[in-house]
Order: structure tokens, then C-alpha cells, then sequence
């Protein structure tokens, strides 16, 4: 079976499939798909969107980098701490999901992005706020606990740690927030981790 990860190097949301994929220990061929790409027939085909990343995994077909990371836990990992299946660990981990597509995607996320790449309409003032905001949640809970949504690690840290992790790309200063570093470091030291390139 063929599986195969479209997206680009740089992009914080191909990194958390590709990121899962490692700790996984899932083998799969990475499609770089610039601009021009995404904007294709074929691309569109899977995903209407444009949008990166698309997960092909034999017949399935999947986009958004959080459903991507939903799927793998369910169909590799099933019955793991990467997604519990109680009630209240599982809701954990959806807050996450959560924080990683809204606070943590309009604030170290927008940054980055509008420092590196293009405007994305997000005002510098307001992804500044946002990621004020997000790490100083994230500070006060992992003062408490080594994971962002309980005691091992889950996709909610393989969701939030892209963009976190490179904050400062984006202007954004990981020195006021401790724990978060050492999150950071925990995360990189995980079996079968894989960085973002920074450039």
C-alpha cells in the first residue's frame, strides 16, 4: 500500500503529519506541493480546498493536518494514549485540536507566516495578543504536567508543538515561558521525532 503526504517543508501543518508519521514508525513518500501545485486539477481533486497537508493512504484520502493526526491514532494506534478513548482524555485532547486551529493558528502560526512568507491578513497586533494568550495557558498547565493533555504524551502535543516550537520565526519570544521550552525539548526527545526546518 502506498501512503503519501503532500505538503511542503516549511508548513507547521504538513510537520504534525509528518511528525506522527515518524512516531508512528509509518513509512511514506513526502510530495512537495508548492503553489502551483495545490492550485492544479489533481490537487484540488483531493483536497477542493487547496490546501496542505493530504494524506493519501491507500483509497483514503484525507485533509486537514488534525483530522490526518485523528485518522493515524485511530487506524495505527489504536486503543493508545495518542487519542484516548475515555470520555474526558479524549475530550483533553480535543481542546487542543482546538487551541492548535484557533489561538495557536492566529498567533504564533499567523506570525510566522507573516514574517516569513506572506501578509495573512491577521494584524501583527492581534497574533501578538493571540499568542500571548495561548502560551501564557500553556505555561500554566504544563507547570502541572509534563503534556499538554495529561501524564503521556498525545496528538494534542504532535498538533500544538509545530508552531510553538518555532514561535520565534514569527517575533514571537519563547524566553518568558519555562515550561514551554521544556515541553519543546520533551517533544524533540521522543523516539522517532522529526524537525521543521527553519529556513
Amino acid at each position: 500500500m502506498t501512503r503519501i503526504l503532500h505538503g511542503t517543508r516549511l508548513s507547521g501543518h504538513a510537520h504534525r503529519a509528518r511528525l506522527f508519521l515518524h512516531l508512528l514508525d509509518l513509512t511514506y513518500e513526502f510530495a512537495d506541493s508548492p503553489a502551483d501545485v495545490r492550485n492544479s486539477a489533481a490537487f484540488r481533486a483531493m483536497n477542493p480546498l487547496g490546501q496542505i497537508p493530504v494524506l493519501q493512504d491507500g483509497d483514503v484520502v484525507l485533509a486537514d493536518s488534525n483530522a490526518i493526526l485523528v485518522y493515524l491514532a485511530k487506524r495505527y494506534a489504536p486503543g493508545s494514549a495518542w487519542l484516548p478513548e475515555d470520555p474526558v482524555g479524549a475530550a483533553r485532547v480535543q481542546r487542543w485540536l482546538s487551541q492548535a486551529a484557533g489561538e495557536i493558528m492566529f498567533g504564533p502560526a499567523a506570525a510566522r507566516v507573516s514574517a516569513r512568507f506572506y501578509d495573512t491578513g491577521v494584524p501583527a497586533p492581534l497574533s501578538q495578543a493571540l499568542a500571548a494568550r495561548v502560551l501564557g495557558l500553556m505555561e500554566g498547565e504544563l507547570a502541572a504536567r509534563d503534556w499538554l493533555a495529561g501524564a503521556v504524551p498525545t496528538i494534542a502535543d504532535v498538533a500544538c508543538y509545530s508552531y510553538v516550537a518555532h514561535a520565534p520565526e514569527g517575533g514571537i519570544a519563547l524566553d518568558p515561558y519555562p515550561q514551554v521550552r521544556a515541553w519543546i525539548a520533551r517533544v524533540e526527545a521522543l523516539p522517532g521525532f522529526v524537525a521543521m526546518p527553519g529556513e
